[in-house]
């Protein structure tokens, strides 16, 4: 059989024109075409495969359950090649798929990017409970099918963990691993600070900065991670104002007045700036509710730090004075 042979025959075999004599030929013939294994198919890595694999199976579904002609993924492989797989392992495909489905299925990743302006509530596959702060990306597994639970997190939320002793949870947070069995925390990624911090309110946690372990925290207990320094320090602490942000308030704790400052602009979509350093270093702590105005909260700032403040036409505002020592 010549190749001008074999197309004409596998053209009718795809419009199901061929009688049975023909298709046992061609079964013969894929059968054992399928043992010659496919370059472009051994350079996928595992994400690609599954990815072909899933689009593969809903165009054969598509296909059985709309009698339409069997589709031919022309692009993997050279065209009868491609059309003897797609054929072989197609049906064999679309018989054990439920499971490997169902596999892909669980093993998918959600994303949630809460952004500036929001907060949001998520619960976990496995029931625990989850406040993410503005500026803030939570990724996880639609469910948690493995030994684990690991989830990834950029900018600032609040775990309440369902308790599972045969498996743990672990917050991947930059270099900072965090893990536990059940228990509430606070993990806070500050990139302007370049700093992580992990509070627990409740329960014990590991954290760890790869596999080098940092500190085991109990409640009003936190450890500060300096990412350029590539240091920790542990300390005690109000695990309650570490949450704070979750009812809207403003929390000022030992901090400058220019971080002050951004936590104001994050909230009031304004732009701050000082006309001197001296303004900017000045240190203090306290509350701002979250009803406040901020021409309050600037005032009593500006009291505490023996400044004042203009607010500019286009809303912008100048923070004046003579500074700290």
């Amino acid at each position: 059989m010549n190749h001008n042979d074999i197309e004409s025959l596998m053209d009718s075999y795809l419009k199901g024109e061929t009688s049975k004599e023909e298709d046992l030929i061609i079964a013969q013939w894929l059968e054992s075409d399928l043992k010659n294994e496919s370059d472009e198919w051994s350079g996928m890595d595992k994400a690609e495969k599954e990815q072909w694999l899933a689009s593969l199976y809903h165009d054969i579904h598509q296909t059985i359950h709309s009698t339409q002609s069997i589709p031919v993924k022309v692009s993997l492989w050279p065209r009868w090649a491609a059309v003897a797989a797609t054929i072989v392992v197609a049906f064999s495909l679309y018989w054990l798929w439920p499971a490997t489905h169902q596999q892909l299925e669980s093993s998918a990743i959600k994303q949630l990017t809460v952004s500036s302006d929001q907060k949001k509530q998520v619960i976990l596959p496995d029931g625990s409970q989850v406040w993410i702060n503005s500026n803030s990306v939570l990724s996880y597994p639609q469910s948690f099918t493995d030994g684990v639970r690991e989830v990834n997190l950029s900018g600032e939320a609040y775990f309440d963990i369902k308790h599972d002793s045969n498996k743990p949870f672990i917050v991947h947070t930059g270099k900072i691993v965090t893990t536990v069995l059940g228990t509430a925390f606070n993990i806070k990624e500050d990139k302007s600070l370049q700093t992580i911090i992990v509070t627990v309110t409740r329960g014990k946690v590991k954290v760890a900065n790869g596999t080098n372990q940092l500190a085991i925290l109990k409640p009003n207990q936190q450890v500060i991670f300096n990412i350029p320094e590539n240091k920790a320090v542990q300390e005690e602490t109000d695990s309650q104002k570490a949450i704070a942000w979750q009812q809207n308030d403003l929390l000022f704790e030992d901090i400058t007045f220019e971080q002050a400052a951004l936590k104001l602009e994050q909230r009031f979509k304004v732009k701050i700036s000082f006309e001197n350093q001296k303004i900017k270093n000045c240190r203090f702590s306290g509350t701002a509710l979250s009803y406040d105005k901020l021409d309050k909260i600037l005032k009593v700032i500006c009291a505490f730090n023996h400044a004042g403040y203009t607010t500019k036409k286009d809303g912008n505002i100048i923070i004046s004075g003579q500074g700290c020592d």
